[in-house]
């Protein structure tokens, strides 16, 4: 099945949230118990601009037929369990994004679109003249909730996470939903060509979330990782932190306290051209509230992605040798 939505904010009384134009089922309360699900969704953000890649970075071809990263991401979240896309685009996108990959997904699982705009703002906000930047992850993410009311699991298109990462939230999604998220090991998800944006985390020893703070500018310099502190200044961080790359797995909860903070977002910084809603920026929020818990499932995968043009040729070898070992076929169907 097809659903195309384009997202709208509902009267918020002049941008203030209404907790009446949610479902009760939905509303943010961590005791709240959950019908386990057997398919959980999986949310492809797709509508970013690439500044750094320079290009439409969702459709760039990383498979030996022309498969997009985010196709081996689709292949393992079915074998994971799995059973429904929804991908976040712009409008303008819609088009070509159906018509190169698309349709070959619609194929395969239950598949809706969700357009994400500029002007897709709670009444009482404007975009801000010059504005072209999308609003960021949380503002994606937001653009679902009339769309997703299932656990689900949300990604970057143009990142590889791997199977065991897919496994291990579809598996904690089915079994007991709640907030979690793959941590990956942050010298495996450096790109060569330049700085990238990562959440850093620091995980209790039971395996919560205690913290995420978003970097974004980390690199490697010599034998050494750091990441800039915003006043010039390189600090040096080990290799091993663990980080965010943007695979969370969340209740329809999470809604609710996205509308909210991005209220609160657009107070404080809807004037500014290049301001991000970030969806680590409001995990690490409700975490420090004490609003949730989120279990984090460290994965030993190896990251590779689109950050920079000078990316797609490692990423595509990187495709070549996972088919050579076995781990995915020579073309997916």
């Amino acid at each position: 099945m097809l659903v195309i939505v384009i997202a709208v904010f509902p009267d918020r009384r002049e941008g203030r949230f209404d907790e009446d134009d949610y479902d009760q089922d939905y509303e943010y309360d961590e005791k709240e118990e959950y019908t386990p699900v057997p398919n959980p969704t999986l949310i492809i953000m797709a509508a970013g601009l690439g500044s750094r890649y320079g290009r439409l970075k969702p459709l760039a071809p990383v498979g030996p037929n022309g498969e997009a990263a985010f196709a081996y991401s689709i292949h393992d979240a079915l074998k994971a369990g799995f059973g429904r896309n929804v991908f976040v685009i712009r409008k303008a996108m819609a088009a070509p994004f159906r018509e190169r990959v698309g349709q070959a997904v619609e194929k395969t699982a239950d598949t809706a679109y969700v357009f994400q705009e500029l002007d897709g703002l709670p009444p009482g906000f404007r975009v801000p003249a010059g504005r072209e930047k999308p609003w960021g992850t949380g503002h994606a993410l937001l653009c679902c909730r009339e769309t997703v009311r299932t656990p689900f699991a949300v990604i970057n298109a143009d990142d590889f996470y791997g199977p065991t990462s897919y496994a291990a939230l579809a598996g904690h999604l089915k079994a007991a939903p709640s907030h979690c998220m793959a941590g990956f090991i942050l010298k495996n998800t450096l790109s060569p060509h330049g700085t990238v944006s990562r959440g850093v985390c620091e995980v209790t020893r039971d395996g919560f979330l205690a913290s995420v703070t978003e970097r974004t500018q980390i690199r490697r310099s010599g034998d050494s990782v750091q990441y800039a502190d915003g006043t010039g200044r390189w600090v040096e961080i080990p290799g091993e932190t663990i980080v965010s790359m943007n695979m969370w797995g969340f209740t329809p909860a999470i809604f609710g306290e996205l509308e909210r903070r991005f209220v609160a977002f657009l107070e404080t910084n809807g004037a500014d051209l290049k301001a991000e809603y970030y969806i680590p920026s409001v995990v690490g929020e409700l975490v420090r509230e004490g609003k949730a818990k989120v279990r984090v499932f460290k994965s030993e995968e190896t990251w590779f992605g689109l950050t920079y043009p000078e990316d797609l040729p490692a990423a595509q070898q990187a495709v070549r040798d996972l088919i050579r070992r076995g781990i995915y076929p020579e073309r997916l169907q």
